[in-house]
């Protein structure tokens, strides 16, 4: 089983990146999902959660610019980025916090980075 982030670039402030995190392997569901980030020299800080039942969550600083949301058939989570802000520049990743496999649950498993750059 493998999440697999793509999306990033670089945008201007005030623009929009959406990103996606799709899921590969012997997958049943995405449960609970969640994108974190981290800039340079800072600590990984989470993003935005979405849980199976549809409940979401997400930093104060991204709240109303931000929206996560979830394709059950093609097993992808979705980061969509707007009202983008310097600050905003990090890695980003998805974490499958709960997956449901063919052979049992998942826990704790991290995609790789992909870069978001917004400039001034």
């Amino acid at each position: 089983v493998q999440l697999q982030a793509s999306g990033g670039g670089l945008a201007q402030a005030g623009g929009s990146l959406r990103l996606s995190c799709a899921a590969s392997g012997s997958i049943v569901s995405l449960d609970d999902m969640a994108w974190y980030r981290q800039a340079p020299g800072k600590q990984r800080e989470l993003v935005a959660a979405i849980t199976t039942g549809g409940g979401r969550n997400y930093a104060d600083s991204v709240k109303g610019r931000f929206t996560i949301s979830r394709d059950n058939a093609r097993n992808t989570v979705y980061l969509q980025m707007n009202s983008l802000k310097p600050e905003d520049t990090a890695v980003y990743y998805c974490k499958g916090v709960r997956l449901t496999t063919s052979f049992g649950s998942e826990h704790g498993l991290w995609g790789q980075g992909t870069l978001v750059t917004v400039s001034s």
